[in-house]
């Protein structure tokens, strides 16, 4: 189909040298991680089915463009927005919501923390190996279904340590939302944050753009759920 193609564009937008030229999909798929961060910080379950539809398109286009690890990335995400959904509609016999927004506690945000900062330390040394392993894995796999794909020709990490944050924090940002836990918002935003000076440095203006817009909808989110959980009693580092 031409829309799955990102040759087919949509509009040339007038950002950076040479411009950018946006495709249907890349659009699409845009709008639809946008819709899903902002319907859950008004903590809409529909935001999982705009979290699929984006994850989709996007490892659609990662395949095209041969980055077969934020290809895999994606799989993650899909199968995290799937239980997502399924923890988000569960209730209690009184029909009330099994999972109600809050902080986590004190002793699971050190957990956490202290997890990130290894994740972090062994991936900034690692990340061109495991991306390299990674894409091999894609690759096999998807040769093994019949798909003609080759093996790209990688090059380092332009940023180890800022892309190793930005991929450690998505998973566990990506964790804590589908237990409605406050912190995720506040990874997100540290998360955009990166991404935004990250993309501009590449010259990907279209995508710092995104991910500036994506920073303000993350401050809101912290706001509201950091205002919901008050009014549910529960508090930072809490031991419960």
């Amino acid at each position: 189909m031409d829309f799955l193609s990102t040759q087919n564009i949509l509009v040339h937008i007038p950002l950076g040298a040479g411009g950018y030229d946006l495709s249907w999909i890349e659009a699409v798929g845009t709008l639809a991680g946008l819709l899903c961060i902002w319907l859950a910080s008004l903590e809409k379950t529909i935001n999982y089915a705009f979290g699929l539809v984006n994850v989709t398109l996007f490892a659609i286009i990662f395949f095209q463009i041969q980055l077969y690890a934020s290809l895999l990335l994606q799989i993650f995400f899909f199968v995290a927005n799937v239980y997502g959904w399924y923890a988000w509609t569960r209730t209690t016999a009184q029909d009330e919501a099994t999972l109600q927004i809050r902080w986590l506690p004190g002793g699971k945000a050190a957990a956490w923390g202290a997890a990130c900062v290894v994740a972090i330390g062994l991936m900034t040394l690692f990340i061109d190996p495991v991306f390299a392993f990674l894409t091999r894995t894609a690759v096999a796999v998807m040769q093994g279904l019949g798909l003609n794909v080759a093996l790209p020709t990688l090059q380092p990490d332009a940023f180890p340590f800022w892309d190793s944050c930005m991929m450690v924090l998505s998973i566990v940002a990506m964790i804590l939302m589908t237990r409605k836990y406050v912190e995720n918002w506040l990874l997100w935003v540290a998360i955009n944050v990166i991404s935004v000076v990250i993309f501009a440095l590449q010259g990907v203006y279209a995508m710092a753009l995104e991910y500036l817009i994506l920073t303000f909808i993350a401050l809101n989110g912290s706001r509201m759920w950091i205002n919901s959980a008050r009014e549910r009693g529960s508090r930072p580092l809490a031991s419960q």
